[in-house]
Order: C-alpha cells, then structure tokens, then sequence
C-alpha cells in the first residue's frame, strides 16, 4: 500500500493559499517577505526523490501544468505520474497525467503498489482526503507570517479529531518551521 502524503507551506494561522503566485492578496508570500535559506527546503528536494506520484485537485492543475513543465527544479515531477482528482477536466495537456474522477479511485490508487502518492497544493482535495481518513502523513513548512485570510489547510471540513504523531522537525534561522506528521489511523 502507497503513504498518501500532504505536503504544504503554511503560513503561521494555517493559510496554504498562493504561496507562489495566484490570486490571494499576499499572493507570493513565502519568497516575498521571508530570507531565503536552502536548508528549510531540503525536504522539498526529499519528496521528489522519493515520489511515486503527484496527486492534486483541479485549481492546482491548472496553477502547475502551465509552468512547472518548463522548470527543471521539477523535473522529476515532470517525468512521474501526475493524478488529478477532477470531476470536469476531460483532456489533461501536462505528460503523465491521468483524471480521477473520486475519492474512491484515489483508495484505489493507494492501495496499488509504488512510492508515496504526495499532495500539493489543493486545500480542498487535501480537506476531503483527510475527511475520507485517506491521509497518512503531513509535511508542513510553517512560515513566519500571519495572512489573516485565505484556503486553510485544516478548516471545518467534517473531519473528526485526528491524532498526529511527529516523526521530524526543524526550525532555521529564517524562522520557517519544518514538521513532519504521521497520521494515527
């Protein structure tokens, strides 16, 4: 069976809204107002080596497919299955990508054979796989910085209370925090 793992940046109130780019008013959060130190991003690197698969909701789809693709920080993302959990998308342009359709096909998925399935991005598919107890691991880089507003990671989603079990962590002189969970199923 494949570890489903959420990876996300976070802001200190629990924002995981356009920490990159988009269309949130803080948009670009984590490089804008955050020193950068290569070492708070080692576990980034981690989880592309030991990826098996990227899964992520429709609105990350089309942030990634237009410009990760042309990146080669992410080519081994690039190159590896690429599932998207999507009711609408009918014709996915990014290589390696395959549409599933529920939550049920991403059970499926899960029990299937192969490196951890990793979670970017997507608040709501992130809510809904944890509501369906599908998730078995976090890794969160918390970031100094209140945005007061925006996707949350961990909102009223109808998912019971969920113990976790930290499993790694480190903080670094930028202030961002690393916290790896496991999930108690």
């Amino acid at each position: 069976m494949r570890k489903l793992i959420v990876t996300e940046f976070m802001s200190l109130d629990g924002i995981i809204d356009s920490p990159g780019g988009g269309d949130h008013p803080h948009a670009g959060w984590t490089f804008k107002d955050i020193e950068f130190n290569e070492a708070a991003y080692e576990i980034k690197g981690r989880e592309q080596e030991e990826a098996g698969a990227m899964l992520i909701g429709r609105v990350s789809y089309d942030e990634f497919a237009p410009v990760w693709p042309t990146m080669e920080i992410f080519a081994k993302y690039n190159a590896m299955p690429k599932y998207v959990v999507s009711t609408t998308l009918t014709d996915p342009t990014w290589a390696n990508t395959t549409v599933l359709r529920s939550l049920d096909e991403v059970a499926k998925l899960k029990e299937g054979e192969g490196g951890p399935l990793l979670v970017h991005g997507s608040a709501t598919l992130a809510q809904n796989l944890a509501a369906a107890g599908l998730v078995d691991r976090y890794h969160l880089l918390i970031f100094p910085v209140l945005l007061g507003s925006g996707k949350r990671l961990f909102a009223d989603s109808g998912t019971d209370k969920t113990n976790l079990k930290l499993v790694e962590h480190g903080t670094f002189d930028n202030g961002i925090r690393m916290a790896i969970y496991d999930v108690a199923h």
